[in-house]
């Protein structure tokens, strides 16, 4: 790879120390930083010059929760609760195949990397026997955009006549869903530091999964070396379905299934108690802050200065796009911001937090700390160029609020291992008109493969 040198625009390193350099550069080389400072770099033969003046420089945000192929299926169930809106959508994806996933997970990521994101994280876990390979299409569309997947590899089995929201033609049984995570971690997981795939293990939550899938899926992904995730403490509804069903709350029951450790990271916390918050910080647990998504379905506010207070890993998710019908990840920041002020006043979170969960606490949230989420010399090379001199943020004279307090801006380069994915704000690993078609299409088909 041809080394690669940034420079002039004002850099926010993401580090312990929280360094910043107004005009700074950064030089890249095989994938990795390998330098990053003040002024201009020293000069380095056949390197490629990035002029970044008027630019802010970040390391690549990181999306630690999201469902993919609910591209497909944007705009229903508008005004539902969390359960409601569950009833009305799982007829709908058990549409979902190859193809249509392939679309969606194009569509979605492409989305991402056009809003600054290098790594997500993706949650699926509907699996229709009709519907072929779905999690191959999904790790090999992940392939074409170019931005890192963790590749959550989900699961139910408790369909309604066994007391759970999905159909029962959607339900993997207890086995075979175990059966098949432990495939998706063989055939894809790769556990070195600069790895483009991995696998995590994540049953869907507790009214789709029984207790047994819960608990074995968790001895599963540690006798495999690989990360826990699920929805938990989302909503009323789930905390008064949990105490009346195994009579603990959410938390509690998490606890009593093996999902309290520091290789599990948790979408939404939004319902939790002082003291949920501390095993927490403890327990060194993490949790996927979606303040869009959880506000379009009502389901309450996330305690976020108390997570971060308490030491728990924090990160942002965009979640499913059927609950958040943008897709993209750099407003995530905003709304993080005026969610946590809505709830506690104007100190709760500044812009420079709000950039570090998006970065560092994603990074935290993955395990992947040592490798991404800080530009530091010998991290990966996963780093965004926002243009910050145009009309919506030119004269701000913070560069960092104006990347968080107002519009997403546009990136002039984007990173992931030192390849670029977006430059001058146009994709560099796909067709984005192609793209859009095949979407449409899927969200075409989805509907004429439920009537």
């Amino acid at each position: 790879m041809t080394p690669l040198i940034i420079e002039g625009g004002h850099i926010s390193t993401v580090d312990d120390q929280g360094t910043e350099y107004a005009g700074g550069h950064i030089v890249v080389d095989a994938g990795r930083i390998v330098a990053i400072g003040p002024g201009r770099a020293t000069r380095i033969d056949g390197a490629r010059r990035v002029d970044a003046r008027g630019c802010l420089v970040t390391p690549g945000l990181v999306n630690t929760h999201h469902h993919l192929y609910q591209w497909a299926t944007r705009g229903y169930a508008q005004q539902s609760t969390l359960f409601e809106w569950l009833v009305e959508l799982y007829p709908v994806w058990a549409g979902i195949d190859e193809d249509i996933v392939r679309a969606t997970t194009r569509a979605g990521l492409a989305r991402l990397a056009l809003t600054g994101c290098t790594t997500a994280a993706d949650h699926h876990y509907v699996f229709p026997s009709d519907g072929g390979d779905v999690f191959g299409a999904l790790v090999a569309a992940a392939g074409e955009i170019g931005i890192r997947l963790h590749a959550v590899r989900g699961s139910m089995d408790r369909g309604r006549a066994h007391g759970g929201l999905p159909p029962d033609g959607v339900v993997e049984s207890t086995d075979g869903a175990l059966a098949a995570t432990a495939d998706a971690i063989d055939r894809f997981h790769d556990p070195a530091p600069e790895a483009m795939v991995r696998v995590a293990v994540g049953p869907c939550s507790p009214f789709s999964a029984s207790r047994d899938l819960m608990r074995e899926a968790a001895a599963l992904a540690r006798e495999r070396g690989v990360r826990l995730h699920t929805h938990l403490a989302e909503t009323e509804d789930e905390h008064r379905q949990c105490l009346d069903e195994f009579g603990s709350t959410p938390v509690g029951y998490a606890r009593e299934s093996g999902w309290i450790g520091p290789d599990v990271w948790l979408a939404h916390g939004v319902h939790l108690s002082d003291a949920d918050i501390a095993l927490f910080g403890s327990a060194g647990v993490g949790v996927a802050h979606c303040p869009s998504s959880n506000a379009r379905l009502g389901a309450g506010m996330a305690p976020v200065r108390g997570l971060l207070a308490s030491g728990a890993p924090v990160g942002l998710g965009v979640d499913g796009v059927a609950s958040n019908e943008s897709g993209g990840l750099a407003e995530e920041l905003r709304q993080a911001v005026l969610v946590a002020r809505l709830r506690e006043g104007p100190k709760a979170l500044t812009a420079r937090e709000s950039l570090w969960l998006g970065t560092m606490g994603g990074a935290r949230c993955l395990g992947r700390q040592a490798e991404i989420g800080s530009l530091e010399p010998g991290k990966l090379a996963d780093i965004a160029v926002w243009r910050v001199d145009a009309l919506p943020h030119a004269g701000i004279a913070d560069p960092v609020a104006a990347l968080v307090f107002g519009d997403a801006p546009p990136l002039e380069l984007l990173l992931a291992g030192g390849t670029p994915v977006v430059e001058s704000g146009r994709l560099c690993t796909g067709d984005e008109p192609a793209i859009a078609r095949e979407l449409a299409a899927a969200c075409t088909r989805i509907v004429e493969r439920t009537r």
